[in-house]
């Protein structure tokens, strides 16, 4: 570049100092094509400098987007490992959760199994209510009427229920007691509530003093006429919802996602 503007100033020195020395018309003419010719190269010249800088601004905002685009496809590529990551821990959870299902509907198909007699005959129904394995057991068959100590007959409708029972002694037992609405008349109970009570405590002296069971694995609770299990319009309503339940407690460690100490 500087040898080119080194002859462009020869020539247009040798032109001035050539015109006026008197140099034939030919000869200058010859130096001025030679000038524009220069020139004109020059021109290119400053043109394909100008491209190459162009080309190599445009090679480095190409690389600075590039490593953009790697690192977004860098975020996305550890979201999608963390998000797979959590997919299988989300299945592992549900197989888990499954599992327990299972666990808990084949207890119970057991059960309603081993207490097929007394389902059969009325004197017992085993439903699965809330996750927990629950016995009815209607409180006509433990009690006379209005009281709440154990017939003979209910003592031996209970023993039966017990001995299947002693399978499953690890577990824990809540022994509800249950009414209907109609108000009680005794001067011994106040109301549905302290019948419903005092005849659960029965089941749970039972329970401990006659079948066995440890004291603390049972506990015993009274709900009056306050959570029925059918209408208490009719006599077939009210009877249902006397009754007396054995509800298995569930195993904590058997409850997924929940950790025991």
């Amino acid at each position: 570049m500087q040898n080119k503007r080194t002859l462009i100033s020869i020539l247009m020195v040798s032109a001035v100092f050539g015109l006026g020395c008197g140099v034939k018309k030919a000869t200058h003419q010859k130096v001025l094509n030679e000038l524009t010719a220069t020139q004109s190269e020059l021109e290119t010249t400053r043109g394909e400098r100008d491209a190459l800088l162009n080309d190599r601004d445009a090679l480095r905002a190409d690389k600075a987007n590039l490593s953009s685009a790697e690192a977004e496809a860098s975020a996305r590529a550890a979201k999608l490992a963390a998000d797979m990551q959590a997919t299988e821990a989300e299945l592992l959870e549900l197989r888990k959760q499954r599992e327990a299902a299972d666990k808990r509907l084949a207890a119970f198909r057991e059960l309603t199994e081993k207490f097929r007699s007394l389902v059969d005959t009325g004197k017992l129904k085993v439903t699965f209510r809330q996750g927990q394995m629950v016995l009815e057991l209607p409180s006509g068959v433990l009690f006379d009427s209005g009281q709440a100590s154990l017939s003979s007959g209910g003592k031996a409708a209970l023993q039966e229920i017990l001995d299947v029972l002693n399978d499953f002694k690890d577990r824990r037992f809540l022994i509800a007691g249950h009414t209907d609405n109609i108000p009680v008349k005794s001067r011994k109970f106040a109301n549905n509530w302290a019948l419903s009570t005092a005849r659960a405590v029965s089941v749970v002296l039972y329970m401990t003093d006659e079948a066995g069971f440890s004291s603390g694995s049972v506990a015993a609770a009274g709900y009056g006429e306050f959570s029925p299990v059918a209408d208490n319009d009719s006599e077939e309503g009210r009877a249902q919802n006397r009754r007396i339940e054995i509800i298995l407690v569930p195993d904590l460690s058997e409850l997924p996602g929940l950790k025991v100490e």
